[in-house]
């Protein structure tokens, strides 16, 4: 180890989806502690198991955070390896005196971070786990019993008038150490290998980095935000603040979203306070998922359990490549693949149509999104599926199956929507549209002009088959 003087010994921080400097209280409080800082990104095994398009979105936050702290003097470390061999070694090397990092809130983050804590402890070597991407911890938000809620609008309520911490402004400067250790090249790690010719066309429609999402939050409340309540269910329509996916990689702190969609409010902004229940609405999934952890992998409920859900099949495959015949439910399978997101009355239409229509399992769904989503979340993801098909909490009821033909004409009345992204419902298919050719796995050998395939199964006998199992479930 190095001879280092104890009051000049660096702190190492651990950085993970928390790519920023404002409204960040692990670096605010660092920076406070006055000694050298070692910032470090681990691509570590529960990182490698992202899926394609998370884990591709991941590295490119990763290389502009890189950028930012080299701005301010500084350098972000690259390690690949098992977070806890990776930090010994970087303790070994720098002679740092702790290891400070944000809180994950996720089953296999916790418990990485339980046991890295346990064992840095037992080194002699402090530990401290910050305020993550939360506005409020899961554990202390209870109800009047002292348990976890299970239904949104109580939570909702308990939680709307609660103080939420000023986000930490951003520093000015990072204290460098005296010398750096080594840092793996991030090229080497071909994080967005997974993704193949997709990356090229999903690039075109992501935001990286803090100063793009502060940017994208302002556009938003600068304008959007007044029809928000309306606006939010058109997909056509440019009315959401698209932060998904820069939250998800941490690129914009909840903290700085709450308290700028609060003065929204009071200025008036006819949308702000639906905007902020959405936010809370994310909080919500998180609390479930701190409370109860099997909704990643395992019905919520577990009277669900016996339900007859078919596991993957020919009609999954059909939807998953968004050739179901169902215009709706396409074009949104179709807007996942060209952009990397997809429209949130999209997601419920299609995890409606894939559990509820062709009775398939929600985790052959909730799978495939792991895999496609630059914006995904394992909280809201689980939470959104197992909602859409019945079997989470405050579920969409058994009997609630959307129709995704009049979904569309109520949403989507001009069929604009549709027509961006399914190029054989027009003569002259925009670049949207075929552009999905171009980022779909080759192996599908899909062209543009083939014709649009017949629907699946009939949407009123998809809705009855469904009600027959359900029913069957009951009785």
């Amino acid at each position: 180890m190095p001879d280092v003087a104890p009051a000049d010994a660096p702190l190492i921080l651990w950085f993970r989806r928390d790519l920023r400097l404002a409204d960040h209280p692990m670096l605010a409080a660092a920076v406070a502690a006055g000694r050298p800082l070692v910032p470090v990104f681990i691509l570590d095994p529960e990182t490698e198991r992202l899926g394609a398009a998370a884990k591709w979105r991941l590295g490119l936050g990763v290389a502009a955070f890189a950028e930012t702290l080299a701005a301010l003097g500084s350098r972000l470390i690259l390690r690949r390896g098992p977070a806890l061999a990776v930090l010994e070694a970087l303790l070994d090397q720098t002679g740092a005196a702790g290891v400070h990092w944000s809180r994950a809130y996720d089953p296999a983050g916790q418990a990485r971070d339980t046991a890295v804590k346990a064992a840095l402890k037992a080194r002699g070597v402090q530990a401290v786990s910050h305020p993550g991407h939360l506005l409020h911890e899961p554990w202390t938000v209870e109800t009047g019993q002292g348990g976890f809620y299970r239904v949104y609008t109580p939570f909702w309520k308990a939680v709307q008038g609660r103080d939420v911490m000023a986000p930490p402004p951003p520093p000015k400067a990072l204290r460098a150490p005296g010398g750096w250790p080594a840092s793996d090249r991030l090229d080497d790690w071909q994080m967005g290998a997974a993704m193949r010719r997709g990356a090229a066309v999903v690039a075109g429609h992501v935001a990286v980095g803090e100063a793009a999402a502060l940017e994208r939050l302002h556009r938003f409340l600068s304008g959007p935000v007044q029809d928000y309540a309306t606006a939010r269910d058109l997909p056509a329509v440019q009315g959401t603040s698209r932060l998904s996916e820069n939250l998800t990689c941490g690129e914009i702190g909840p903290r700085t979203i709450w308290h700028a969609g609060m003065r929204a409010r009071h200025e008036g902004k006819a949308g702000a306070e639906t905007f902020l229940k959405e936010l809370v609405w994310r909080e919500f999934a998180y609390h479930l998922l701190h409370h109860t952890p099997h909704i990643t992998h395992a019905n919520w409920k577990p009277e669900w359990d016996a339900f007859p859900w078919r596991k993957d099949n020919a009609d999954a495959e059909r939807w998953r490549r968004g050739l179901t015949g169902e215009p709706f439910v396409d074009a949104a399978m179709r807007e996942m693949y060209v952009t990397g997101t997809m429209h949130n009355r999209g997601r419920m239409i299609v995890a409606s149509y894939l559990t509820k229509h062709l009775l398939t399992d929600w985790r052959v769904g909730a799978a495939w999104f792991d895999d496609c989503l630059t914006d995904w979340d394992p909280a809201a993801n689980a939470m959104g599926w197992q909602w859409a098909a019945g079997s989470g909490p405050d579920a969409s009821p058994y009997f609630r199956i959307f129709n995704p033909a009049t979904q569309a004409e109520k949403f989507d009345p001009d069929a604009t929507y549709r027509r961006r992204f399914i190029a054989e419902l027009s003569r002259a298919p925009g670049p949207d549209a075929l552009a999905y050719f171009d980022a779909v796995p080759e192996s599908w050998q899909l062209n543009p002009k083939a014709a649009y395939p017949a629907p699946l199964i009939g949407l009123a006998a998809g809705r009855d088959r469904a009600l027959a199992a359900y029913s069957a479930r009951n009785s």
